[in-house]
């Protein structure tokens, strides 16, 4: 049986779990390698808001809310996935929760996301939502990779 509530990706980022937070928990980072301008820091309990910078996708905006920031360990945010309408008020839809895990491994850091709560989506939404964001949680492990390969203090950190 397909699972069409989750997404769950990892991957093994060669640099250390202090650098990795630093990629998604702040908000110019993770702005950089995710393709959007966030308008304020990330901090647990706020709602921030940006831009996509991402090529087809600049004239929307995204929203999330942070859940929970546990330093070097967790980020979680829910927002409205595949809000790519800028016509629609998604605010009355339920929003899916994005779950940033960070884990020491051999050579360096596992990133686990996991997306979930896809079910509970407006079932005219939901297969849609379900199929852009598996593919674009694919894109965003290898971004988030190049970004911390090239990003200059990698390594030190």
């Amino acid at each position: 049986m397909t699972n069409t509530d989750r997404i769950e990706k990892e991957i093994l980022l060669r640099a250390p779990r202090s650098r990795v937070w630093r990629a998604i928990a702040n908000a110019d980072e993770f702005g950089t390698w995710f393709r959007c301008k966030i308008d304020s820091p990330f901090q647990e309990g706020a709602t921030v808001r940006g831009n996509i910078t991402y090529p087809g996708y600049e004239h929307l905006r995204m929203e999330i809310f942070i859940d929970r920031m546990e330093p070097e360990r967790k980020f979680v945010y829910r927002w409205h996935p595949a809000a790519v309408d800028p016509k629609v008020d998604y605010s009355s839809e339920p929003t899916t929760r994005v779950e940033f895990d960070l884990q020491d491994a051999e050579g360096g850091t596992l990133l686990r996301i996991v997306e979930s709560g896809f079910d509970k989506l407006p079932l005219h939404r939901r297969a849609e939502a379900f199929r852009m964001n598996e593919g674009g949680w694919t894109t965003q492990t290898r971004n988030v990779e190049a970004y911390l390969r090239t990003s200059s203090d990698a390594a030190a950190a």
